[in-house]
């Protein structure tokens, strides 16, 4: 898949989010600042991020994904 193609589905499933996406191969690196997260344990924010993904992952073009999420408060920590 192509960077945007990614970069565009988890910008449809959060809404008003920051999306930084890295590709190799199959693997995909992803950053996403939002205030969906506000409130969200980790598990919760990588679930919320890998529902826009869903079908990618499921038809094997995406086989891997490292996700970061942020709230805007703990990005601008970083």
């Amino acid at each position: 898949m192509q960077v945007s193609e990614i970069k565009a589905l988890i910008e449809a499933a959060i809404p008003e989010s920051s999306v930084e996406v890295q590709v190799d191969g199959s693997h995909v690196a992803v950053t996403v600042v939002g205030t969906a997260f506000e409130g969200l344990n980790a598990v919760k924010r990588q679930q919320l991020v890998y529902s826009g993904l869903q079908d990618a992952i499921a038809s094997g073009a995406i086989h891997a994904v490292q996700i970061k999420a942020y709230t805007p408060v703990e990005w601008d920590r970083t």
